[in-house]
């Protein structure tokens, strides 16, 4: 397949969109966007010349990935400028992720600003960045996870105005522990301005939890981790969010953060809720060694990254595919797993033209051998890596 936007046609492929698999199915690209679908041999009457078209021979053939919590790769954070970025979306890119949230970790407001400015106009020059994730200040110290505890603090409302300000309305997601002083005032301001608002690293019983999500928070930030776990007689936000209808529920699923049999937990408890996401950092696809996130050094040993300082888990080295594959391996059927990959996680953040390979959709497709591998990457119809 070409290179380059025009039509474009994949054919003879298992189609896993919509949370159905289809076989020998066709899509049709054109102008960056799916111009039509369909099933067979009728593929050959569109008119696509021979040169861009590609025949899928029975792999399996999904919307782009989608993750809304990553924080870098390939050696680079987001965090650090233009370039880390490039170099951080372009490991992501290889392994199925197509759009990407830049998620940006605690830091002081001047440089959260900086840094927020930055990722506002990477969003504004480049369709595949799809904004900004505040994963911090506004955090608890008990369950800050990997985040500097000298430079968390609670809402006050000239701190929320300058982000959003210097934002231009590419802040996406913002993670915010309900139970700070000034976070209802706080919520209310992001939700009024078009921002999803998360709960997470918190200490949130059920019921602080469930208050935000009637407000408007709609995300749990990466379910299980950084917040008060299932107890029988004190639920916690995991199952706030799964008791909040249209609250979609982040799952990091790299065999590290949360158990495989929790993962189907979540699948079941939250049907067509659950978003799979990275929160990968800076070595991912990179070395094992020594990093930093924000401020903080963390060592990564066998590809799992922690705070040097107390040995807390400093966010992954996943990438979606592994996602993908370990949500099957786990039990997930395979339309579902793909659906959290794609049409969840597109909505999560209110975006309605992402998530699906269906007409007036995006042109992102992935390309899937038999073990789940990743044969070939699209993004409005280029060709973001080649096939195998």
């Amino acid at each position: 397949m070409i290179g380059r936007p025009g039509r474009a046609l994949i054919h003879s492929a298992r189609l896993v969109s919509g949370g159905s698999l289809t076989a020998d199915s066709w899509v049709l690209f054109e102008n960056g966007v799916v111009g039509a679908v369909g099933t067979g041999s009728t593929w050959r009457d569109v008119g696509v010349d021979a040169g861009a078209t590609t025949n899928a021979a029975g792999r399996h053939l999904t919307p782009g990935f989608i993750d809304i919590h990553c924080h870098g790769g390939g050696g680079a954070a987001f965090d650090d400028g233009a370039e880390a970025i490039a170099a951080a979306l372009a490991v992501h890119h290889r392994h199925g992720t197509t759009r990407a949230v830049l998620s940006l970790v605690t830091a002081s407001q001047a440089d959260l600003e900086s840094r927020v400015a930055v990722v506002a106009a990477e969003a504004e020059r480049n369709p595949l960045v799809l904004g900004a994730h505040l994963e911090g200040p506004f955090l608890d110290a008990t369950f800050r996870g990997a985040h500097d505890p000298a430079l968390l603090q609670s809402p006050v409302p000239e701190s929320v105005e300058r982000l959003l300000a210097v934002g231009r309305g590419q802040i996406r997601q913002v993670t915010i522990a309900p139970e700070l002083p000034g976070a209802a005032d706080a919520l209310a301001r992001f939700v009024a301005a078009g921002v999803r608002v998360a709960v997470g690293h918190s200490s949130a019983d059920y019921e602080t939890a469930r208050a935000a999500f009637d407000a408007g928070a709609s995300i749990l930030t990466h379910a299980f981790n950084g917040m008060n776990g299932i107890h029988h007689r004190a639920p916690g936000p995991v199952v706030a969010a799964m008791d909040s209808p249209g609250v979609v529920l982040e799952v990091i699923n790299d065999g590290v953060h949360v158990h495989p049999s929790v993962v189907r937990l979540a699948f079941a408890g939250s049907p067509g809720r659950i978003a799979l996401v990275t929160d990968a950092m800076a070595a991912t696809g990179a070395s094992d060694g020594h990093y930093l996130l924000g401020s903080l050094a963390v060592e990564v040993i066998d590809g799992v990254a922690r705070l040097v300082d107390g040995g807390s888990i400093a966010g992954s080295t996943l990438t979606l595919d592994v996602a993908l594959r370990n949500a099957v391996a786990a039990g997930i059927d395979l339309p579902d797993a793909v659906t959290a990959l794609t049409e969840t996680p597109a909505r999560a953040i209110g975006r309605t033209d992402l998530g699906l390979l269906a007409v007036g959709y995006a042109a992102d497709a992935v390309l899937l051998g038999p073990d789940l591998t990743v044969d070939a990457v699209f993004a409005e119809g280029r060709l973001l890596s080649p096939t195998s």
